[in-house]
């Protein structure tokens, strides 16, 4: 079997067992309620997308780390790339090399300590989604997106459609770390947020910009100053009627 099967059937068990719990559906006089919990791309079982090793010291060389090289690289550098790449969290032959970037004044382990936990509700048409995040880069800027992919993922794989939490405008989205890396974010818009569906996954994703910059409805130029750090995916939309 290939790898790139392999990694699409790791997310399809992931997601699966993920949206076998952590929400809870009301009846029609109550909100529906999720509950999110984020996760890193290798702890899902897939590619590490906005971040890269050095695997030959000197190359000036970089790659997406694979799942299986997780605990080889733990303990690496991690840095930006000097052209924006298209993200593919299955294929491990889009995982590089790349021409290499900026150090990230962090390791890959620094970079997976990241956690997070949110509750959403959806109430008469209106959503709230309320998030707290541990352990990011310290003093940095995030942004929050609604991303929505094809189910299941394509072959090869198209990307991801990226929408700002919130506001179209982006504005709604952006939060900022403290001096540990804690953050926090409390958003209520309207237009409830679309769940996954047979054909379609929806989930919710935070961007670490390392240039300082946000840039509206678009997440910017991934792997050189927007870089995914955690996601989570949304249940099937039939689950929380």
């Amino acid at each position: 079997m290939k790898k790139t099967n392999k990694l699409i059937i790791a997310l399809v068990v992931f997601i699966g067992v993920f949206l076998s719990s952590g929400y809870t559906t009301g009846d029609p006089m109550n909100p529906v309620k999720i509950e999110l919990v984020f996760v890193d791309h290798l702890k899902a079982g897939l590619i590490e997308q906005d971040v890269f090793v050095e695997k030959q010291k000197g190359s000036g060389k970089v790659y997406r780390v694979l799942p299986s090289e997780r605990e080889q690289y733990l303990n690496s550098k991690i840095y930006t790339i000097q052209n924006a790449e298209h993200h593919d969290p299955f294929d491990p032959k889009n995982a590089g090399p790349y021409k290499k970037g900026k150090y990230l004044g962090m390791t890959l382990a620094d970079w997976l300590k990241g956690k997070g936990t949110a509750s959403y509700t959806c109430e008469e048409g209106w959503g709230t989604f309320k998030a707290q995040f541990e352990h990011l880069v310290p003093n940095s800027t995030y942004t929050m997106w609604h991303f929505f992919m094809p189910a299941p993922p394509t072959v090869p794989f198209t990307g991801t459609l990226d929408v700002p939490l919130g506001d179209r405008r982006g504005e709604q989205s952006i939060f900022k770390t403290d001096g540990k890396g804690n953050a926090s974010i409390d958003v209520t818009f309207e237009h409830c947020l679309q769940m996954s569906g047979d054909q379609l996954m929806s989930g919710m994703a935070i961007a670490l910009h390392t240039d300082g910059k946000t840039y509206g409805p678009d997440p910017g130029a991934f792997g050189k100053y927007t870089h995914v750090q955690l996601f989570a995916m949304l249940p099937n939309e039939d689950d929380v009627k």
